[in-house]
C-alpha cells in the first residue's frame, strides 16, 4: 500500500514561494524542527518534484558541515539516509545516493510504501488531482508573499478533513488534513 503526505510551508496568502521563486521567508524553530524530523518515520521515503529537488540536493548532502543551525545539523544525516524519489520529465539522472528518478504520476501511483512529498506545487497539484495525496501537512508562516505560486495548482476540487492544528514555536501554525 502507498501513502503520500504532502508537507508544505505556505504564506498567509497561500503561496509556496515568492513572486520570483524566493524561499527565504520560512523560519525553523525547535518545535518545527522536531515535527519535521518526526514527519519521516523509519521506512518512509521522500518525494520531490524537479524544482524542489534542485534546492534540496544542492544543500542537504553537506548541510551539517556548512551550517551552524541546529536543525540543519540534525536533519542532514536523516536526509542522506532516507530513500528519495524524484519526479521529473526533464532530468536525465539524479546523482545523490539512495535516490531514484520517475517520470510520471502513474509511476508514483505504482510505488509501494509511505512517502513525504516535500514542497512543490505542480507535482503536489497533479498528485492531488489523481487522488494520491492522503494527508496535507501545512505550516503557515506569518508573511504575505503575493505572486502566482499557489499551494496546489491544477489540483481541481479535493476535500480534506482537519485532523489537528497547533502553533509551533509561537510563530507558525501547523495544520494536518486527511483526505475526506
Amino acid at each position: 500500500m502507498r501513502r503520500i503526505t504532502h508537507h508544505i510551508n505556505v504564506s498567509l496568502d497561500g503561496r509556496i514561494c515568492g513572486p520570483k521563486g524566493e524561499f527565504d521567508w520560512t523560519t525553523m524553530g525547535p518545535e518545527h524542527s522536531v515535527y519535521s524530523a518526526a514527519l519521516q518515520p523509519e521506512g518512509s521515503s521522500l518525494l520531490y518534484g524537479r524544482v524542489v529537488w534542485g534546492w534540496m540536493s544542492s544543500y542537504w548532502p553537506h548541510a551539517d558541515e556548512t551550517s551552524e543551525h541546529p536543525h540543519d545539523r540534525a536533519y542532514a544525516p536523516l536526509w542522506r539516509a532516507t530513500p528519495k524519489v524524484v519526479a521529473s520529465r526533464t532530468l536525465e539522472s539524479v546523482d545523490v545516493e539512495n535516490t531514484v528518478l520517475v517520470r510520471t504520476v502513474d509511476e508514483i501511483a505504482a510505488l509501494e510504501g509511505d512517502f513525504v512529498l516535500m514542497g512543490g506545487g505542480a507535482l503536489a497539484g497533479a498528485l492531488t488531482a489523481a487522488g494520491l495525496v492522503d494527508r496535507l501537512s501545512v505550516i503557515v508562516h506569518p508573511v504575505v508573499l503575493g505572486g502566482d505560486h499557489a499551494l496546489l495548482p491544477g489540483a481541481g476540487r479535493a476535500a480534506f478533513t482537519l485532523r489537528e492544528s497547533r502553533v509551533l514555536d509561537g510563530s507558525v501554525v501547523l495544520s494536518l488534513y486527511d483526505r475526506a
